[in-house]
């Protein structure tokens, strides 16, 4: 059911002198926000040229010289307001107006007036007061209705955004913090003012502004509503501030910290390549010089056939006998040939620099032919060989060279933990059809690892070598490689008693084969 409309009280006024034009014009600004219900339609005065009179003509309302004619019925005249100070003229209404009009004496209303126009005078003072105060704060401070109008702004955001007063007061907040006619809730601009009202609360962000000049600003909001006492939103106090210079300063920073972080780690990737390049080397050297006894054994062995058929060829003697000699010379001597090719071979593949190839790796043969690379290294230090490598091994997807650089240093390594007393160094391969891998378990009964450095195995230039015997950079290579193709390992150690790592390589990718030559 709607609620009844109250009927407007229709005012009538006695006497226009500038008591009655102040309360004309007092009444007319305040009417249409703060009364309701009453209406000013008339005024009579004598004189034609009284304040009162004049404003009353000018704004079309009822005017008479004699306020008698308040009485006819054509007028509707519900309050008579006496504003003549003589009391004659309020007896005179008093005993001769219509019993339904009723009347307010000169005296009554005046006194109502004086204490409305005190209470007015001390709001504009404790108002003064207060803008006094907000235009002393640094901060932006900004009032805005519900509707989105501007009702008050302090002097530092009118000096910071470059408008007048004027600019600003009964604008839209749209208007003038984004320069267009249409609200804030569109497109990525978050309106404060909806978070508000949506979560009943204060509201922080950082938004983007634009002042008086077009220029855009980073402004730092906080909204706060404040609430009339039935729970509506009367006002949104809206303290700001413009952090333009820290936000651009902060992005400089970061360019350049960007900037540093590129360079820096441009140059940590060169020094990376020139380290692995290092360590191969190193590995290269360590092999090469077990090498050299392996190549001189066959080919001492050749120089004795040849010195031992020039021998025959010089006593003259050659006859069927010493010819099938020549041809078991000649055999034993193409085999140890061929034997040094395969050393001298894998030597090559091993150090050569080039781009890395991705294929499918047989690893038993990886770990077959490292131990023909190493086996003169691991006969000096008395190190006995033992592989369980599984049959029907499946191939593994990666660069043959890194694998084969992963095998040649867990080797190098378990034999140099035996090389004070020798021992037993265990290769095993496994299939785990659980996990869809290929494991490589590689133990030896060397010194082994203390609990505390295992922690710090795989960190590049962390060695327990003595100097001169490594870097610390084998095993932090052995961790990226397994690590690039999505592998893993640990490693398993107790002092005095050997050291067991375990690699461990997924399956399940595969890779086309190139085309075999004839």
């Amino acid at each position: 059911m709607s609620e009844k409309k109250i009927p407007t009280i229709r005012i009538g006024i006695v006497g226009g002198g500038g008591f009655c034009k102040e309360f004309i014009e007092k009444t007319i600004s305040y009417s249409k926000k703060y009364i309701d219900g009453a209406r000013i339609v008339a005024v009579a005065d004598p004189d034609p040229e009284a304040p009162g009179i004049v404003l009353a003509r000018e704004m079309g309302l009822i005017v008479v010289s004699d306020y008698h004619e308040f009485y006819a019925p054509e007028h509707h005249i519900d309050l008579i307001i006496d504003l003549v100070p003589e009391e004659a003229v309020f007896n005179d209404i008093l005993e001769t107006k219509p019993i339904r009009i009723r009347l307010l004496s000169n005296r009554v209303f005046r006194f109502l007036w004086n204490t409305v126009t005190l209470q007015e005078q001390e709001l504009r003072d404790r108002t003064k007061e207060l803008m006094t105060i907000l235009d002393g704060i640094q901060d932006f401070i900004v009032v805005i209705t519900p509707e989105r109008n501007i009702v008050e702004a302090n002097r530092a955001f009118l000096d910071h955004m470059g408008y007048s007063r004027d600019e600003v007061i009964g604008k839209t907040c749209h208007e003038v913090f984004q320069n267009t006619s249409q609200p804030c809730a569109q497109g990525d601009i978050v309106c404060p003012m909806n978070e508000v009202i949506r979560n009943r609360g204060a509201d922080q962000q950082i938004l983007t502004r634009v002042d008086r000049n077009g220029q855009l600003r980073y402004i730092e909001v906080t909204l706060f509503p404040i609430w009339e006492s039935y729970g509506k939103i009367s006002r949104f106090v809206e303290i700001s501030r413009d952090i333009t210079d820290r936000k651009k300063k902060e992005e400089e920073i970061t360019q350049r910290l960007e900037q540093m972080v590129e360079e820096r780690t441009r140059q940590l990737e060169e020094t990376h390549e020139k380290l692995l390049h290092q360590d191969k080397m190193a590995s290269l050297g360590k092999l090469s010089a077990s090498m050299v006894h392996e190549i001189n054994n066959p080919i001492a062995g050749i120089l004795n056939l040849l010195a031992l058929i020039q021998r025959i060829v010089d006593e003259g003697s050659v006859g069927e006998k010493e010819i099938q000699q020549f041809r078991e010379y000649v055999h034993l001597m193409e085999t140890e040939t061929r034997r040094i090719s395969r050393i001298v071979s894998n030597l090559l593949a091993f150090s050569r620099q080039s781009k890395l190839t991705v294929s499918e790796v047989n690893l038993n043969r990886i770990i077959e032919k490292t131990l023909f690379l190493n086996a003169n290294l691991l006969k000096i230090n008395r190190i006995k060989v033992k592989t369980n490598l599984a049959q029907n091994l499946p191939e593994v997807l990666g660069s043959e060279d890194q694998f084969q650089q992963v095998i040649m240093n867990l080797i190098s390594n378990a034999a140099e933990a035996m090389e004070a007393a020798g021992g037993t160094l265990n290769i095993a391969t496994v299939h785990s059809i659980k996990h869809n891998s290929v494991i490589i378990c590689i133990q030896d009964s060397g010194v082994g690892i203390s609990r505390e450095n295992q922690k710090k195995l795989f960190e590049p230039f962390f060695t327990t070598k003595r100097k001169g015997k490594g870097v610390g950079l084998g095993l932090s290579v052995v961790y990226g490689i397994i690590e690039e193709v999505g592998g893993g390992i640990d490693v398993a150690s107790e002092v005095g008693k050997g050291t067991t790592f375990k690699v461990e390589i997924p399956l399940g990718r595969t890779v086309k084969r190139e085309k075999e030559g004839p």
